[in-house]
């Protein structure tokens, strides 16, 4: 911990009553955010007008059932912790409220529920604590936090381009604008770094690919 807390010292501890209530805010975020997407999935030819058309032109119900825009939420929920412990907590509250409320809502309104696609997101909700705790040192200075940083946007480019020997192609406009999220978020404070970056992210990002065995 020595070791980390030079790359980046946690802030002032905040009270339990503030530590609980960002939990619960990232648990009811989640929990929205869940079933505002199943309902857009379930009912996208009976949305609202206005709903309706935005759905029509950025293919918004696909979008949210992406790996990307959570990804993205989850990486900020992480940064903007004033913890690492913090980060872990209110990012498995957020996957929790998400999860949950998107498979409830998918069994028990829409009338089914995809096993095998719930199990990798119940399996990454597991997991989402420690990727949080790391991710909270992307923040950090030195090495570490230069490499988390290339991780997580090498993550990103994989859920926004699909690629080749030969070809890149992008998935949708709100991909790339988790992608550009994403850069601004993990930006270094100097511009050499923030380059080093970018630069790191893309041998990342064929790493990632490498290794997971599913598309994001």
């Amino acid at each position: 911990m020595k070791y980390l807390n030079r790359v980046r010292k946690p802030e002032t501890q905040p009270s339990l009553q503030s530590r609980l209530l960002m939990v619960a805010g990232a648990l009811l975020l989640g929990a929205c955010l869940g079933t505002f997407s199943k309902y857009l999935d379930y009912r996208q030819a009976a949305l609202p007008g206005i709903l309706q058309q935005i759905d029509a032109s950025l293919d918004l119900h696909n979008f949210l059932g992406t790996f990307a825009p959570w990804i993205v939420i989850a990486v900020l929920l992480s940064i903007k912790s004033p913890s690492p412990f913090q980060a872990s907590a209110n990012v498995f509250a957020f996957f929790v409220g998400m999860v949950a409320s998107y498979y409830l809502y998918s069994n028990y309104v829409a009338g089914f529920f995809p096993k095998s696609y719930a199990m990798i997101w119940v399996g990454f909700t597991l997991l989402s604590p420690i990727l949080a705790f790391f991710c909270w040192y992307a923040k950090g200075t030195g090495w570490l936090a230069i490499v988390i940083s290339a991780g997580i946007l090498g993550f990103l480019i994989n859920c926004t381009l699909v690629y080749g020997m030969w070809y890149v192609d992008l998935r949708s406009a709100l991909h790339l604008v988790t992608l550009i999220l994403g850069i601004l978020t993990v930006r270094r404070r100097f511009g050499k770094e923030t380059l080093l970056v970018i630069g790191l992210s893309i041998p990342a990002a064929i790493l990632l690919d490498m290794l997971i065995p599913f598309n994001f």
